[in-house]
């Protein structure tokens, strides 16, 4: 399989075909950034993930590529998130160099974890963590941690209030040999981020101590 080694969400052809519509553009690309996809596509992720490319950004960098995944227990979504790799061959300032990586995740909470003032820069530390649990050499990280709650009323009174956090973040990848990052580290990385504010134990050496969110069943019914 080309593909992330995740699974595939049902409905759809995979990496595979996804890429039949801009393989010529692909094989113009520089080396570096199709070495870059291909480590993506190679990666192999956590059971629970169900991956899959999206069409990414056209406006961001001359070349980009994306994935989107969602963590899946009992047929029921965790947490979803966007992927995006970015590459510009002249490099970019405000990347402090020619790739970047771009990301939004989200999932729901439990009403205790909404209210707590710390929530926010748990988060952040989150995404930090596991990018230097992974090892990784990474630069000028940014991004937000915003929670958002939804009360009913009127003819949806009977549903539950709902509360969800999102993390918008970008950060620039070190490069390696060939001028190459490891990207298929750093898909693991942000997997690894994924899981834990869906609310999974982590998997494999680590901490075990590490506080993840309550596990809660999603609003999307798969």
């Amino acid at each position: 399989m080309a593909a992330a080694q995740g699974r595939l969400s049902d409905g759809t052809g995979g990496m595979d075909d996804a890429e039949e519509g801009d393989k010529d553009a692909r094989e113009k690309a520089p080396l570096p950034f199709r070495a870059a996809v291909d480590a993506l596509k190679g990666a192999r992720l956590r059971p629970e993930i169900e991956i899959d490319p999206t069409p990414p950004p056209k406006r961001l960098a001359p070349y980009a590529y994306a994935l989107e995944a969602a963590v899946v227990a009992d047929d029921d979504d965790l947490a979803d998130g966007r992927l995006v790799l970015l590459y510009d061959p002249a490099g970019h300032d405000a990347w402090q160099g020619s790739f970047r990586l771009v990301t939004l995740l989200r999932a729901e909470l439990e009403p205790e974890m909404a209210s707590d003032p710390l929530l926010p820069d748990v988060c952040w530390s989150w995404l930090t963590g596991a990018l230097q649990g992974r090892g990784l050499s990474y630069g000028e990280p940014s991004g937000t941690v915003t929670r958002a709650s939804s009360h009913y009323f009127g003819g949806l009174a009977e549903r539950p209030s709902a509360s969800q956090i999102e993390i918008r973040a970008s950060w620039t990848p070190r490069e390696g040999l060939g001028g190459v990052p490891d990207t298929a580290a750093h898909l693991a990385a942000w997997c690894d981020l994924l899981c834990q504010i869906a609310g999974l134990p982590p998997t494999g050496p680590g901490d075990a101590s590490v506080v993840t969110l309550p596990q809660r069943r999603g609003p999307q019914s798969r």
